[in-house]
């Protein structure tokens, strides 16, 4: 892949993860106020509950639901996976922070 490429679609990825942190926002005064931990906990929530809806929209509309479009099914499934990809890389820089951490000399 060449580097505008490459840019274009980190773009595309940033702008999906804040569209999908969005409702989140309106808790920015909590966010001071609670600890790393919860923090984690609510971004774990939020990416279950993601995938919980987008997984919901699929099987309603293979059931043959007329209200849901299938850009909206697909839509739904890319935000879920992008929170899902996120989450894991979260995990495996904390890992590795971890590993660091542990692996430094006294």
């Amino acid at each position: 892949m060449s580097s505008p490429a490459i840019q274009s679609a980190l773009a595309q990825m940033q702008g999906l993860a804040s569209q999908a942190a969005a409702p989140m926002k309106n808790d920015a005064a909590a966010v001071g106020q609670s600890g790393f931990g919860s923090e984690l906990q609510a971004s774990i929530r939020r990416i279950n509950e993601l995938q919980q809806g987008a997984n919901a929209k699929a099987m309603a509309f293979q059931a043959g639901d007329s209200n849901l479009e299938l850009n909206d099914v697909m839509v739904d499934m890319q935000k879920a996976s992008v929170a899902f990809q996120m989450g894991l890389q979260v995990r495996n820089r904390m890992v590795s922070a971890y590993r660091d951490v542990m692996n430094m000399q006294v």
